[in-house]
């Protein structure tokens, strides 16, 4: 394991104000949307399929370990036949790879090969071969010689190479010369494929996971010292546009994150397999993002919820960041990723005080500007709903977009409608422009005062947000205000504001007769009071997507009132009793 440079970590804290802006909220214009659909076209013409004729190799120069678990859960229902993914499941036996009724995330994980690694976390090569050389010569009777959008698409070529490479044992322990041939001729076609279009998968993961598959196979496909080069040249632009210089993703999902880190992971070894160091580019990036991704990191070590994303266990966290062979701190304060991180005692806060990804480069973003999550120790007192990524297939449309929304967050909510706008081709619209923030540290407490100006466009008003975390730990006192400001002055009825606090999974709730209060009994055995002032406080229904990407019902605090024409101030605390 090496060490980060805690200077290169960037794990100082930077007092006092900064203003964050966010780089366009518009999505892919026409033009850009029709030169996508073209380049996909184009896959299936003759002129391509000509691009893809070559010589294929009559055997890998080596074969990489993955240094990533898979998770065992999976890897046994594959033994027991059934391929599972977010709450899809289907027979092995009669698994069809053209069929396109699956679900989203469940079609990018049968068709990287991602349950390869399950599969080998659980199972001996004897008894996984056989069920990998099935699937695998029914994708190649499928898609080896169909250039199709979906299965070539260039990420999920990335992913393939690696897998297909790291765990070639399984796929070609075929006495079959034909089937072996035809895999080592797709992988070949596979490699030229991304050479031409590596650079056209979105920014963030996906376009790194496909450069990744370009190195990976001038590593290890005979005659690939110039692709290996060529790929080294893209995979630093990748991780330029995709990483933010404190370690972040485009995205700003912690989750796509952790795939960057086991990407570059699993290219390391690729590297080590022949014997050659990782290249510098790929060094550098993984020593920013993993002290970025521990600072996103709960008390019980799992990820939270944020951008989509849904809660990721300790023991994965804990098994990338190994693989990624970094050790280091959390990141407390992401200049440029825009996570704000308080810890102290038992306590974990970590407040999104930036704007909403960019819109041009990221479908699938929240409005969640200034929500916080809030942990003590390994249980989560304060989350958000999150999720809408990789929500089950059981979960309809409508709930999975509504997962995006700001009520979905632990943050003010304005007139029942979100701080920056969603549209329904999934990118943000207007909203969130700006987030000026200010953070002081002292020995009582740590403080952090946030505002952005997402309802100043259409209701005037500024959102404010104080959050304080004493020394101890033991005590989150906030503050929530709408300020007058924004261009357009409010006109009519003065709008209704809830600010919501959406609660741990198995956090008890008992209202006070004031209604002003509730005792929070969380999982352990620890005892939290909530007060405020200023406006009504409210339970009510919740719910948490878990790991699985299944709803857990759950409970929220609701604090309402009404923004009157001079603004308005909530002022609150969470309070642990015991």
């Amino acid at each position: 394991m090496s060490e980060a440079d805690p200077d290169i970590a960037l794990d100082g804290i930077e007092e006092g104000k900064r203003l964050i802006r966010v780089g366009g909220t518009t999505g892919l214009s026409l033009s850009e949307r029709l030169s996508e659909r073209i380049q996909k076209l184009t896959w299936r013409t003759p002129l391509h399929t000509m691009r893809l004729k070559g010589r294929y190799p009559l055997k890998l120069i080596a074969v990489p370990d993955d240094p990533v678990l898979g998770d065992a859960g999976r890897g046994q229902a594959l033994l027991d036949g059934r391929l599972s993914f977010r709450g899809e499941s289907h027979p092995v036996d009669t698994l069809d790879f053209a069929r396109g009724d699956w679900g989203k995330p469940f079609a990018a994980h049968v068709h990287s090969f991602a349950w390869l690694r399950d599969l080998s976390t659980v199972a001996t090569r004897a008894q996984a071969a056989p069920i990998a050389e099935v699937l695998t010569g029914r994708w190649l009777a499928a898609y080896a010689d169909t250039v199709d959008a979906l299965a070539w698409a260039p990420d999920l070529w990335g992913r393939r190479m690696l897998f297909w490479t790291a765990h070639a044992p399984l796929i070609l322990s075929s006495t079959d010369l034909v089937y072996r041939s035809a895999v080592l001729n797709t992988l070949a076609r596979g490699a030229r494929h991304l050479d031409r279009g590596a650079d056209k998968a979105a920014v963030g993961a996906p376009r790194i996971a496909a450069w990744c598959g370009v190195v990976a196979a001038g590593l290890l496909i005979p005659g690939g010292d110039p692709r290996r080069a060529f790929g080294e040249a893209g995979l630093a632009r990748a991780l330029a546009t995709g990483l933010t210089e404190d370690g972040g993703t485009a995205s700003r999902s912690p989750a796509q994150l952790l795939d960057v880190v086991a990407l570059l992971a699993t290219l390391r070894e690729t590297y080590a397999a022949r014997r050659l160091e990782l290249c510098a580019p790929a060094v550098a990036a993984l020593v920013r993002a993993v002290p970025a991704l521990l600072g996103v990191a709960l008390g019980d070590r799992g990820l939270g919820s944020w951008q989509g994303a849904g809660p990721t266990p300790a023991s994965e966290l804990a098994a990338v960041i190994e693989a990624s062979g970094v050790r280091t701190r959390p990141l407390r304060q992401s200049r440029d990723w825009g996570y704000q991180r308080l810890a102290a005692g038992q306590a974990v806060a970590v407040i999104d005080a930036a704007p909403p990804p960019v819109g041009r480069q990221v479908e699938g973003g929240c409005a969640s500007t200034l929500a916080f999550e809030l942990s003590d120790g390994p249980a989560r007192l304060v989350v958000n709903c999150g999720g809408a990524r990789g929500a089950s297939a059981q979960l309809s449309r409508a709930l999975t977009e509504a997962l995006r929304s700001t009520a979905a967050h632990s943050t003010l909510v304005l007139a029942d409608a979100n701080s920056t706008a969603i549209h329904g081709d999934g990118t943000l619209g207007r909203g969130v422009a700006e987030v000026e923030l200010s953070r002081q540290e002292s020995e009582a407490a740590s403080r952090i005062e946030a505002s952005h100006d997402g309802y100043g466009r259409r209701w005037g008003v500024i959102h404010r947000r104080q959050l304080l975390l004493t020394a101890d730990g033991r005590e989150l006192r906030g503050e929530d205000a709408l300020l007058p400001g924004g261009r357009k002055r409010r006109i009519g009825h003065a709008p209704g504001f809830a600010i919501r606090f959406h609660l741990g999974a198995d956090v008890q709730v008992s209202p006070t007769a004031d209604g002003q209060a509730a005792i929070l009994r969380l999982p352990g055995g620890a005892l939290w009071q909530f007060r405020c002032r200023g406006g009504a406080l409210g339970v009510e229904p919740s719910l948490w997507i878990d790991g699985a990407g299944r709803a857990v019902g759950t409970q929220q605090l609701v604090v309402s009132g009404e923004a009157a024409a001079g603004g308005a101030t909530v002022s609150w605390a969470f309070k642990r009793a015991r």
